[in-house]
């Protein structure tokens, strides 16, 4: 068969070949935990999404406006990602010296408690605290598990088990929707109150994966012998005084910040832009007090569950794409992609019969992106740098993504605020930031069929 192979029922050699056949019982315990590990941390961040409005309601006290509530949110989601590009860059080092298994333990410890811990919060101040330290054990996890993944599975199934890996975040991801719509309904129930609480509480379930991961999970070969060869293993040095790999990592950090502020800045917003149209459309229905706000945080679920729909299905679509395509073509496919539909969702979404289809298109269209980087960042760097490069492109954009949300609030309130629902405005003119990816595509090296670098 050829080194590069192929997809599930394409021809290769003459023959069928399924990437999934290669894969010994070790390798998809490897694929599970990596995917579960993923799948838990992005559960933990979409809970946040869900919650962070209402909790930031609840705890600042009825006196306050909507204007701070929106400026606190924005702090909440600025701090969260501050802690998380401080953590994938803390963890990412930690994953090259440590080790993939032993690092990976402590990130899903991390995250799983102090999203949990999040329950207790009385404060805006201990809940930004809480959601600080869950931000630095969700940076670490990516890194880790796509290095694992990538440096255990056979070559020619590695871009569809790294695709595997982030099309499992979609599932996390619904996962934190389907909570949302449960505590929305014990919520209309009158069984609950304080539904948020519950939704963070939930996040923390996952914590004993942790266990499995360090007693099961062995360090791949590739890095036992990169460590055995005494190798500087885990160096910014490293990685930035050789100019090969000082310069993947400046164009893996510039596709991964459009997709990054793009997602963060903009399309987990989308929740923002579509509450009022639900309060406004349900307290016309009457509803009102805990009734109101149960439909509203049932609804918002749905939008994510649909959300993430799409988000799945644009994942695989990226994996198998650049099969044919190679990365940067698809890559140049999917910013186009992300770009239209992001501003086309954020000018037209009006009423509720809309999320059926914007919002699963969006979804698909951002998360394309993010299967690129799970199979494209692990490709740029050697093993004794997979992780730490992996985590600056992924994880480091995130210093200036935290930016976004405030960007997203100034043009709303300064720049657009004289215009009627001027989110929409704010919206269209930040999809512009996937010019970024597109603009760095020239500059990046294409890696479809190549080894791992060493």
């Amino acid at each position: 068969m050829s080194q590069t192979g192929t997809t599930s029922g394409v021809s290769a050699g003459g023959q069928n070949y399924a990437w999934y056949r290669e894969l010994t019982r070790y390798h998809w315990f490897v694929l599970s935990v990596a995917s579960m590990g993923w799948m838990f941390d992005t559960m933990a961040q979409q809970l946040f999404n869900l919650a962070r409005k209402p909790a930031i309601k609840e705890l600042l006290g009825p006196g306050a406006t909507n204007a701070t509530i929106d400026q606190q949110a924005a702090w909440a989601t600025s701090i969260f990602m501050i802690g998380w590009a401080i953590g994938g860059v803390f963890f990412g080092i930690l994953g090259d010296r440590l080790g993939r298994a032993k690092t990976m333990t402590i990130t899903i410890l991390s995250y799983t408690v102090f999203t949990g811990l999040s329950v207790l919060s009385t404060s805006v101040w201990d809940f930004n605290i809480y959601r600080f330290l869950c931000g630095l054990g969700v940076g670490g996890q990516f890194a880790v598990g796509v290095a694992l993944v990538a440096e255990v599975v056979p070559q020619r199934a590695r871009p569809y088990a790294l695709g595997f890996v982030q099309a499992a975040s979609a599932i996390g991801n619904m996962m934190a929707a389907l909570t949302g719509i449960l505590v929305g309904q014990m919520e209309i129930a009158g069984t609950i109150t304080g539904a948020w609480r519950w939704e963070f509480l939930a996040g923390a379930i996952p914590a004993p994966l942790a266990f499995v991961v360090f007693k099961k999970l062995k360090e791949p070969e590739q890095w036992l012998k990169a460590r055995d060869e005494k190798k500087k293993m885990g160096s910014y040095s490293e990685l930035f005084n050789d100019p090969r790999w000082r310069k993947n990592a400046t164009v893996g950090f510039l596709l991964a910040f459009a997709g990054v502020v793009g997602l963060w800045g903009i399309g987990f917003f989308s929740y923002d832009l579509f509450r009022p149209v639900l309060e406004r459309t349900f307290a016309a229905q009457g509803l009102a007090g805990k009734a109101l706000s149960g439909k509203v945080t049932t609804w918002i679920g749905i939008t994510s569950l649909l959300q993430n729909i799409g988000c799945f299905f644009g994942i695989y679509a990226f994996t198998y794409l650049t099969h044919y395509t190679g990365r940067k073509k698809a890559f140049a496919i999917a910013f186009l992609a992300a770009m239209g539909m992001t501003a086309y969702t954020f000018w037209n979404l009006k009423q509720i019969s809309d999320i059926f289809w914007m919002i699963p298109l969006m979804g698909f269209a951002q998360l394309s992106l993010f299967g690129g980087y799970s199979i494209y960042l692990a490709e740029l760097f050697p093993t004794r740098l997979r992780s730490t490069g992996t985590s600056f492109c992924y994880n480091v954009g995130r210093f200036a993504a935290a930016a976004g949300p405030f960007t997203l609030g100034y043009l709303t309130k300064d720049v657009f605020g004289g215009y009627a629902e001027p989110m929409r405005y704010a919206g269209v003119t930040m999809s512009l930031v996937f010019l970024v990816g597109l603009a760095a595509l020239p500059f990046a090296p294409e890696t479809k069929g190549k080894p791992l670098p060493e």
